[in-house]
């Protein structure tokens, strides 16, 4: 293949891949944010997919047709799986996934009540960019279903600002970076920044694990 020089070096890589001289696309952002409460994973009778498999079950039983985590990556045949696990030291159980209500517990059927943002990915996610807030009291998971609850479909959602928890700006910027120098050397780069007003403990913990086949 003649390179032409006028082209990126992303030009290159999507070539390459599309020549199939290189597998730039064999690790990407293919991992769920939340698997639980999903139609893949309901063996329910009734097809009650959301009370079958919840949020509070997902970090102590398997999943069965994939797996989820936060700011995560894994390779396309979903075996090896990459992704960032969070403790404010506070909460009772570790942020490894998105929370949100479901669809019978929210006024407008399901939501993620969380904060965060893909700010940066190249077409064959030589490089990408995620960002996470992450709260510095503990998560109010009985709150927000609950008040989410008793609202009709006629007033606003409970979100996670409501609740006060972002209040004097108490939380994390989590950003975490990957940056591929070759199709398979991959590079995990996290940085937090503290945006309250005192000093605070967050325990980083990067987890890889083989999904459950």
């Amino acid at each position: 293949m003649t390179q032409n020089l006028s082209e990126t070096q992303e030009e290159q890589r999507l070539q390459e891949a599309r020549a199939g001289k290189k597998a730039w696309l064999q690790w990407g952002p293919y991992l769920s944010e939340r698997q639980w409460g999903t139609v893949r994973e309901d063996y329910s009778a009734n097809g009650d997919a959301w009370d079958y498999f919840s949020h509070d079950q997902a970090r102590s039983r398997a999943y069965r047709w994939g797996e989820d985590g936060l700011a995560g990556i894994f390779d396309e045949k979903q075996r090896l799986c990459l992704a960032l696990a969070l403790w404010n030291g506070k909460d009772p159980i570790l942020k490894e996934r998105l929370f949100g209500v479901t669809n019978s517990e929210g006024n407008h059927g399901e939501d993620v009540k969380e904060y965060y943002y893909y700010l940066d990915s190249t077409p064959t996610h030589s490089y990408m960019k995620f960002l996470y807030k992450y709260p510095q009291a503990p998560y109010p998971y009985d709150d927000l279903v609950r008040t989410n609850r008793q609202r009709s479909r006629h007033e606003f959602e409970y979100e996670l600002l409501d609740t006060g928890l972002f209040d004097d700006d108490r939380y994390f910027d989590v950003f975490v970076e990957y940056a591929k120098s070759t199709s398979t050397d991959i590079l995990m780069r996290l940085t937090v920044c503290n945006r309250g007003p005192a000093t605070a403990v967050l325990h980083l913990l990067p987890t890889f694990w083989c999904r459950n086949t």
